[in-house]
């Protein structure tokens, strides 16, 4: 992914309803148990992990060793929530020692789920040899629908239809579920023609559901078809049988801000908001109205909604990243500093993006003196620097014509992420630097370092240590 330094850190790639939908459709946690939410839990000791880098297994381990409860009930709602924070190398990590080392026999529930996690941390073709190795025993519908959504999230057209024919032969497309998966890749991948046709076979069958609502919604709003978007939210909204929900209406809300119907979005956002009192998951609806009105603009709304999410939710650090990148969309980083503060008064585990956003913002504004500090707080309290963190403060050393320090903030962060996109003109100048210091030898060692690292291909290395050679000439 290439980065910019003239934009924040963590702007979506792209505008698209697919976002919106997902974490509504996977927030399926029972994290609510008493088991988990005690202070002593076992996930208390695995949420500050945070860094995929490091293993959760000494934390199980240690766990087991004090003598404390652990069961399987309490193994899958970790892993569970986990996957709702994206966490998947930590809850792939779980899954395996949950039957390697507990000797915990799968069932079909978890055999699904170890593919897809098999899937997110490893990809495609390691899932797909998951799925072979597994006893026929195992190989019940969800399973098979986890592989579909593989496929699906691979954008592997001809294995997804393919598969999904398989599944009609089986018998298992009996339901919604299926169809929705193949429906949803259709969506993502801009096949209107397909997606009419899988959606006319559907409604032929009697296999509709919200869902499918809700993934033709998100087409329309793609779209900018306005018209669409009307269209399905009136007939869900009509429909005694269709529960409303705030997933339904942040797709509706995003679709009507990327056609420029700004009130139309508004009434949404506000739908969107009396949904939140029967949301399982009331912090996701909290994020995306932070969000979406941080988009509109409106820094009111932005402050009324950060409030009310105080008083009715406990706010991690999922909720400060969302409001903290919220706020820097109006550039306001007297706010974001007041809001950094109060995070770092909570206590919660130390995650490097929160203050990331902060030395993005001082970085491109000057303030390097600043950024430097957060950075070495956030050092001295065990956390861990990532890539951008680097990357950012080498554009702000350039700007502020630190080009010594732009230079070895540059190696540090090819040495936390080394397959991560340079911008040509940073690379360019720090090279230049090194050439015109006289320092060659340091030079040739940076350059090597991409080559090894992957960042350049052989010809280009070559071709870089030859104009190198040619300069100490």
């Amino acid at each position: 992914m290439k980065l910019s330094l003239s934009s924040s850190l963590y702007s979506r790639s792209k505008s698209t309803c697919q976002n919106l939908l997902k974490p509504f459709l996977n927030s399926t946690s029972t994290l609510n148990s008493s088991t988990i939410a005690r202070s002593d839990s076992l996930y208390r000791r695995i949420s500050p992990v945070g860094d995929p880098r490091d293993s959760v297994v000494p934390v199980l381990d240690q766990w087991v060793q004090e003598g404390r409860f652990l069961d399987r009930t309490q193994l899958r709602l970790i892993i569970k929530e986990l996957k709702v924070y994206r966490r998947f190398q930590h809850a792939l990590e779980i899954s395996q020692w949950m039957s390697d080392k507990r000797y915990i026999p799968l069932s079909n529930a978890d055999a699904a789920t170890r593919l897809l996690l098999i899937f997110r941390v490893h990809g495609l073709e390691q899932a797909e040899k998951y799925f072979n190795n597994l006893h026929q025993d195992l190989k019940g519908f969800e399973v098979y629908t986890a592989l579909l959504n593989c496929y699906a999230d691979e954008k592997s057209v001809e294995k997804a239809e393919s598969f999904m024919q398989k599944l009609r032969d089986m018998g298992f497309d009996k339901t919604p579920f299926c169809y929705n998966i193949l429906l949803n890749l259709y969506y993502r991948i801009g096949s209107s023609e397909k997606l009419d046709s899988l959606m006319h076979e559907m409604e032929e069958e009697g296999h509709f559901d919200d869902h499918t609502l809700a993934i033709r919604l998100s087409a329309y709003a793609s779209a900018s078809d306005s018209d669409g978007i009307d269209s399905i939210v009136e007939k869900m909204e009509s429909d005694p049988r269709v529960i409303m929900k705030g997933s339904t209406y942040a797709i509706a809300a995003d679709g009507y801000l990327k056609v420029g119907q700004l009130d139309r979005a508004l009434e949404m956002l506000k739908k969107l908001e009396g949904c939140i009192a029967t949301e399982k998951r009331k912090n996701i609806s909290f994020h995306v109205l932070l969000r979406l009105y941080a988009e509109v603009g409106n820094k009111d709304e932005l402050y009324r909604i950060w409030n009310m999410y105080e008083e009715n939710v406990k706010i991690c650090n999922k909720g400060y990243i969302t409001m903290l990148s919220s706020l820097l969309k109006f550039n306001d980083i007297e706010g974001a500093e007041k809001i950094f503060k109060e995070w770092e008064s909570r206590g919660l585990s130390y995650d490097f993006r929160i203050p990331n956003f902060l030395i993005d913002a001082y970085s491109r504004n000057g303030h390097m003196g600043k950024a430097e500090a957060l950075l070495h707080n956030g050092i001295g309290k065990g956390g861990k620097p990532f890539f951008t963190t680097w990357y950012c403060l080498t554009g702000g050393y350039i700007l502020d014509n630190q080009v010594p320090k732009a230079a070895e903030a540059l190696e540090k962060a090819m040495v936390c992420a080394p397959s991560s996109k340079i911008r040509k003109d940073t690379l360019a100048t720090c090279l230049e630097y090194l050439e015109g210091k006289g320092d060659v030898g340091r030079a040739e060692e940076f350059i090597s370092l991409l080559r090894t690292e992957g960042i350049f291909s052989a010809a280009v290395h070559e071709k870089l240590l030859s104009y190198i050679k040619d300069v100490k000439q």
